[in-house]
């Protein structure tokens, strides 16, 4: 297959014209923006600033209020803290008393003094031969 060569010359371009400004070095002149017209001050221009100004402040503050004392506002969120904190308090006191009566069993079972020992304090006790005393104590004179 025989192999086509193609050159590509660049179309020649036309003269530039000369620049405006008289700059002679060949860049463009700066675009310069074109002086705005001033519109005609309406009566009620300043009348709606302070409205427009009125009704954003208004929406604002409903919004820092709601998010303060709204439904799962600032409030409710710091009261749910207070007692998220109380129940945590009060179900580790729980486990710790289940712990100490899981221990409490575990010895009853297991340990026959334990169950003695109980029998004495809680119901009053003694073995056979066992004497009891009682002291009290004698009211001094002085009183």
């Amino acid at each position: 297959m025989p192999q086509v060569l193609v050159e590509h010359t660049p179309p020649s371009r036309p003269a530039s014209p000369k620049p405006r400004s008289g700059a002679a070095n060949g860049s463009p002149t700066p675009l310069r923006r074109r002086k705005s017209t001033p519109v005609a001050a309406s009566r009620f221009a300043g009348l709606r600033t302070r409205v427009l100004n009125c009704v954003l402040g208004f929406v604002t503050v409903l919004l820092v209020v709601d998010a303060l004392v709204g439904d799962k506002g600032l409030l409710d969120i710091m009261r749910a803290r207070r007692q998220h904190a109380t129940l945590a308090a009060a179900i580790a006191k729980t486990r710790r008393e289940n712990a100490r009566l899981r221990d409490d069993i575990r010895r009853l079972k297991e340990d026959p003094d334990a169950i003695e020992s109980l029998a004495r304090e809680e119901l009053g006790l003694m073995r056979e031969g066992e004497v009891l005393f009682i002291i009290k104590d004698s009211e001094s004179p002085n009183r």
